[in-house]
C-alpha cells in the first residue's frame, strides 16, 4: 500500500486553473458587476419576495450601477426562506427545476433550495475547482463520506469529483467501522467529510489496530462544520495528510462557494466569478471594510432556480486579500456562528475556542463537549472531555486542570472539567454536535 508519507500531492499549475481562476481582481470586478446586474433584475422580475422588498426599500434593479450599490439591497434571512416554504422562492417554472436539497429543519420547517441544470453544471465544475484547488486530480480515487439525500454536501461533492475525472466512492456517512474497511480495500487517495468524522474514522483504525497514517489517503477536504488551524493538525499529524478547508452552505449553492488552496492553507478562497461577499456588523448591518470581522453576506450571481440576494449566513469571519488566486479575496476560517455562541455569565464565547486551547494540551484528547446549566439562578459550563487511553488518570486530571485554568485565562470564564472514561462521549457520524443546553 501507497502510503501518504511517501507522495505527497501538489497544487495545479496555472495551465491547470479555470480562466476565471486568472484573472486580475479589476476583471474579476467587472464580471461580478454584469453578473449582479443580471441576478438583481433576475430576482425581482420572478420571485415576489424580492419584489415586495425592493419595492418596500425604494430600490429598483436599474438602481445597481456598481459593486457598492448592492449596500442598497435588502438583506435576505432563513426566516425569509421558512415564509416562504416551500417553493416560494423560486425564479423558474417548477419544469425547469432540476433537483430540490433542504436543510433540516430545526423549527419544523427545513429551508428548500432548487436547482436548474444549468446551476447543477455550475455547482458541478465549482466543486471541481475546489477540489483541484486541494490538489486532488483527474485519475485519483476519492472517497465522499459525505452524507448523501436531502442534505447538499453529499450529492454535492459526489458531482464535483465526477466532473473533476477523478473516481468517486460513494460511501455516504455512518458505518464507521464499514468506512474502515472500504479505505483499506479501494484505496483511496482523498476522502470528504466532516472534520470530526475524519477524527472518528481515525479513531476507529486505532481501535482495529490500524496505524491512521499507514493508509493510502493523501488528503481531506473537510466542511460542514467551523473547525480550526489546531483541528488541521492534529488531523494531519495523525493521518500523514494534507488537510483543506471547503466552504459552503445550502441556501447559497452548497460546498464549493469557496475552498483553501494547497499552496498557502491561508482560508478559503472564494470563487468570487459567481459569488458576492460582504461582511457586515451583525447588531448594525453596516458593511464593514476587508480584514474586520463580522458575518458574512452572500449574493449569488449566477443561479437561476434559486438567486440569493445578500443572504446572512450567521458564519464569523473576514474578507482577506487572494493569495494563492490573486484575483479572488479569501475568507479567514470560519471559527463560529452567530446562533452557535455561548453567552456565559456576560462572557461571548464559541466552541471553537475551547477546541484550539483543548488542542494545545497533548495529554488530552479531542473528544470534548459543552454542558451548560444552572446553579440556582448562575449559568455553568462543563467540560466533559475523554482521558488519554495511554495516560494515567492522575495525568489527565493534572491536564484538565491546566484546560480549566487556560480558559480561565484565554476565554474569561470559569468552567468545570470533568474527566470520561476513553470511548463514552458520542462520536461524530457527520455533523458533530458540541454543546448540550440543559438550562
Amino acid at each position: 500500500m501507497t502510503t501518504a508519507a511517501s507522495t505527497r500531492i501538489h497544487p495545479p499549475s496555472a495551465d491547470e486553473l479555470d480562466a476565471e481562476e486568472r484573472m486580475s481582481r479589476a476583471e474579476i470586478e467587472r464580471l461580478q458587476l454584469t453578473r449582479l446586474q443580471q441576478t438583481v433584475r433576475h430576482a425581482y422580475a420572478n420571485v415576489p419576495l424580492y419584489t415586495r422588498k425592493f419595492d418596500d426599500a425604494g430600490v429598483h434593479p436599474d438602481d445597481i450601477r456598481t459593486l457598492a450599490d448592492v449596500e442598497r439591497l435588502p438583506f435576505t434571512t432563513k426566516d425569509d426562506l421558512r415564509e416562504t416554504y416551500p417553493f416560494g422562492m423560486f425564479a423558474v417554472p417548477m419544469e425547469d427545476v432540476a433537483r430540490i436539497h433542504a436543510s433540516s429543519g430545526t423549527t419544523g420547517r427545513p429551508t428548500v433550495v432548487g436547482y436548474t441544470r444549468g446551476d447543477l453544471d455550475r455547482w458541478g465544475s465549482l466543486v471541481a475547482r475546489s477540489l483541484r484547488a486541494s490538489g486532488i486530480r483527474r485519475g485519483m480515487k476519492v472517497h465522499n463520506a459525505y452524507g448523501y439525500g436531502l442534505f447538499t454536501g453529499g450529492l454535492g461533492a459526489h458531482a464535483g469529483i465526477e466532473a473533476l475525472g477523478a473516481t468517486v466512492i460513494p460511501m455516504s456517512g455512518g458505518q464507521t467501522a464499514r468506512q474502515v474497511q472500504l479505505i483499506r480495500d479501494f484505496e483511496p487517495d482523498a476522502i470528504l467529510c466532516t472534520p470530526s468524522y475524519l477524527l472518528t474514522i481515525a479513531d476507529a483504525m486505532v481501535a482495529q489496530g490500524i496505524d491512521p497514517r499507514s493508509t493510502s489517503l493523501r488528503v481531506a477536504v473537510l466542511g460542514a462544520e467551523p473547525w480550526t488551524n489546531e483541528m488541521r493538525q492534529e488531523l494531519e499529524l495523525r493521518l500523514g495528510i494534507d488537510a483543506l478547508d471547503i466552504y459552503g452552505l445550502s441556501e447559497v449553492m452548497g460546498p464549493g462557494v469557496g475552498n483553501e488552496c494547497l499552496e498557502t492553507k491561508d482560508g478559503p478562497h472564494l470563487w468570487e466569478d459567481h459569488f458576492l461577499p460582504e461582511v457586515i456588523d451583525a447588531e448594525t448591518r453596516a458593511a464593514l471594510p476587508d480584514g474586520e470581522l463580522g458575518e458574512l453576506v452572500f449574493t449569488s450571481l449566477t443561479k437561476e432556480a434559486f438567486p440569493v440576494i445578500r443572504y446572512r449566513t450567521r458564519d464569523l469571519t473576514r474578507l482577506l486579500p487572494g493569495t494563492a488566486r490573486p484575483g479572488m479575496r479569501r475568507m479567514e476560517k470560519v471559527t463560529g456562528r452567530n446562533d452557535d455562541m455561548i453567552i456565559l455569565r456576560g462572557v461571548n464565547l464559541f466552541p471553537t475556542q475551547i477546541e484550539e486551547l483543548v488542542l494545545g494540551i497533548e495529554q488530552l484528547t479531542p473528544h470534548f463537549i459543552l454542558e451548560l446549566s444552572k446553579e440556582g439562578r448562575m449559568d455553568t459550563m462543563t467540560v466533559r472531555i475523554e482521558r488519554h487511553p495511554d495516560l494515567s488518570v492522575e495525568t489527565c486530571t493534572s491536564a484538565a486542570k491546566v484546560l480549566a485554568q487556560r480558559i480561565k485565562v484565554f476565554v474569561g470564564s470559569t468552567v468545570a472539567v470533568q474527566l470520561e472514561e476513553p470511548g463514552t462521549l458520542p462520536r461524530s457520524e457527520g455533523k458533530y454536535k458540541r454543546v448540550y443546553d440543559l438550562r
